[in-house]
């Protein structure tokens, strides 16, 4: 028989269609919890995934809300705490990227980037903080980068809008610390998804060689970080940016 480490609790993820945030919606149901997932449309992928975690056993249910909309966030709250009873765990794993050298990079390729990545965790964290204090229980992750923390040519948008998240983790933890909630950030490394699949294999053989464990991570490799700092085995711990890296930041 497996423990389960979320048993009886519920959490909402963001971008949850696919990638790591599809990894970690699998591990958590897989480990008792509820789950309520959003992107940018509800689809068949939507679809799809919900069926798949209820598979599981537990409650799942996706919605279309776009998380860098601040009245979006707000509203996906008011549903989500209508169809389950409480939420107690939020990931924030919304997020895009529009790489180019700041020389060639626009306005619109800033903003869009900074608003998907970092507003958003603005807005879910403010959203739900109600929720969570009367509760007075709560454990909130932030994905951010290894980018986020050492930066990185081509994605001066990605770097900052991950670097702002390890910030507003830590002035969120210090905040809601007496209140029973915490918040943590995962910086992962090179992991193998839809987005650094569009990377170029000269570039992607290059960035496997820097890495210590000459290896790419997996979706996996950081849902398992996000499954310890969902569960209660993680309860002292608030206001850390973790790496799942295989080395590569030391």
């Amino acid at each position: 028989m497996s423990i389960k480490l979320l048993e009886g609790k519920t959490a909402l993820i963001t971008g949850a269609n696919r990638g790591i945030g599809k990894a970690i919606a699998l591990k958590f149901a897989y480990h008792g919890a509820d789950i309520a997932f959003s992107d940018i449309v509800y689809n068949d992928e939507s679809r799809k995934l919900e069926q798949e975690l209820m598979t599981c056993g537990v409650k799942a249910r996706g919605y279309a809300s776009d998380a860098s909309s601040f009245a979006d966030s707000e509203q996906l709250i008011v549903f989500v705490t209508e169809d389950f009873p409480t939420i107690d765990i939020l990931v924030n794993n919304a997020g895009i990227t529009r790489d180019n050298l700041l020389l060639r990079m626009t306005e619109s390729d800033w903003d869009k980037v900074i608003n998907v990545n970092l507003k958003s965790v603005f807005n879910l964290t403010k959203a739900i903080q109600k929720v969570m204090i009367k509760q007075r229980f709560g454990s909130i992750i932030n994905m951010s980068s290894v980018v986020g923390i050492e930066g990185n040519n081509g994605q001066s948008n990605y770097s900052a809008s991950k670097a702002g998240i390890i910030g507003f983790t830590k002035s969120m933890a210090q905040e809601l610390g007496s209140r029973n909630i915490r918040c943590n950030a995962i910086a992962p490394g090179f992991i193998e998804t839809e987005m650094t699949a569009r990377i170029p294999q000269e570039s992607r053989e290059k960035w496997i060689q820097d890495i210590p464990l000459k290896r790419p991570g997996t979706p996996d490799d950081v849902a398992n970080l996000a499954l310890f700092l969902a569960s209660d085995l993680s309860a002292y711990i608030t206001g850390q940016a973790i790496t799942v890296c295989g080395g590569l930041h030391t």
